[in-house]
């Protein structure tokens, strides 16, 4: 039995990274545990590309783009959508949840979803805190994702 689990510790991945202006004071502390993570995985500075996009619903266009380069082993993505008193809330995360996963497989390409849906400030604040911080949490999925593809793609030759 062949098993492929990825590892979470690369040099020479080139890493996309998403994040939503929205919400700012949430959305910094993703893109701040995030690259940190990724430079504790081996990620350098010259291999990781950032775009800024004004909010989550923007997310996925900007990460088709970066997709479409064909440049990028991974694409990390990170916002934050808060519940408000209307629908709109359920609108945005299903787009840009959607979004993400039809760029993921249409380019084949791990992209990761870091983008926070709470229910208050609160909640959203407690992840993107130095504890429990879900940009960490996604750039290390895309880490060990963009591994595990480079193995499977060289266990198919």
């Amino acid at each position: 039995m062949k098993e492929f689990v990825g590892k979470t510790q690369s040099q020479g991945v080139k890493i996309g990274v998403v994040v939503s202006r929205f919400n700012e004071m949430i959305t910094e502390g993703l893109l701040a545990g995030a690259l940190s993570t990724l430079k504790e995985a081996g990620i350098v500075d010259e291999a990781i590309t950032l775009v800024r996009v004004p909010g989550s619903f923007e997310i996925p266009l900007a990460a088709q783009r970066l997709a479409q380069t064909g440049t990028f082993e991974a694409i990390v993505c990170l916002g934050a959508v808060i519940r408000g008193e209307t629908p709109h809330f359920d609108y945005i995360c299903l787009q840009a949840s959607n979004g993400l996963r039809e760029v993921a497989l249409k380019y084949d390409l791990p992209v990761t979803f870091g983008i926070i849906t709470a229910d208050t400030v609160e909640q959203a604040l407690a992840r993107a805190g130095e504890e429990r911080n879900k940009g960490s949490e996604a750039a290390t999925s895309a880490v060990e994702m963009a591994n595990l593809m480079k193995d499977l793609e060289a266990n198919g030759k």
